[in-house]
């Protein structure tokens, strides 16, 4: 495999402040940071992004089955401790909002990935345009959702593989204030490289930030040129209190 990892292009980094639009606070982001962050450790965080009032409005809305095509309880399947809800379409306008904003920054740094994967797959610059690809092979059923986990709930590691059009990238944002409304309940990731023993990152967040990570697998630079590393997610045991966490998925199921 051959190609490039670290080629993020640098973009003018604009301030906004939490009455910024949803796009306008996405696009502030320093996009090469998070681009460097995911070749080099696999994840990168946003810093804050979501207010505490709407933190709250998102945990709230947890209750209102109208607004959701499912619910999950982690342990009847063997995913866990704990329960998950998906949103149904049409999606609460803040998801949506999260969803649109993130994925055109995301699309360019999941088109390099590939390339340097030797991986065909291109990604369109527009979210509605790969919406379309996913509903055109009939995934059609949305996949942001919301998690709640109380005390002693855990999430196994996973992969959020829906269907055959999977966005390599997904996005988590913590709702629920660390230390205050919960302790533990850490989200972890897991690298599985070839001939090595896995590598584990713990990545404490606070209320409101987001945190950027693969869905499948990811490109490393070794001694021969680049490879593809496993990727998996969890949540590990939470100790107290109450954990809400928002998951946004860019494709979506059949």
């Amino acid at each position: 495999m051959s190609g490039a990892l670290h080629a993020t292009t640098s973009r003018p980094r604009r301030q906004h402040g939490p009455s910024a639009s949803i796009p306008e606070r996405i696009e502030a982001l320093d996009w090469s940071k998070v681009g460097a962050d995911l070749d080099a450790y696999g994840c990168a965080t946003t810093g804050p992004l979501l207010t505490e009032n709407e933190c709250a409005a998102l945990t709230a809305i947890y209750e209102r089955d109208d607004l959701f095509r499912s619910r999950i309880v982690m342990a009847r399947h063997g995913f866990g401790s704990g329960e998950y809800k998906y949103f149904a379409y049409p999606l609460v306008p803040l998801i949506a909002e999260l969803r649109a904003a993130f994925y055109p920054s995301l699309s360019e740094i999941a088109n390099r990935w590939n390339e340097a994967m030797g991986i065909d797959v291109r990604y369109p610059r527009d979210h509605a345009d790969f919406l379309e690809r996913c509903h055109q092979s009939e995934q059609v059923r949305p996949t942001p959702l919301i998690l709640r986990y109380g005390p002693g709930d855990y999430n196994c590691l996973h992969q959020d593989l829906y269907g055959e059009h999977v966005f390599p990238l997904q996005v988590a944002i913590l709702l629920s204030r660390p230390g205050a409304d919960f302790t533990g309940g850490e989200f972890v990731l897991t690298e599985q490289r070839p001939r090595m023993q896995s590598r584990a990152e713990v990545v404490p967040l606070a209320q409101g930030e987001g945190l950027v990570f693969p869905v499948h697998h990811r490109p490393v630079r070794g001694t021969r040129g680049i490879y593809r590393v496993n990727m998996r997610h969890g949540v590990s045991r939470l100790r107290s209190g109450a954990r809400h966490t928002v998951g946004i998925i860019f494709h979506d199921a059949t």
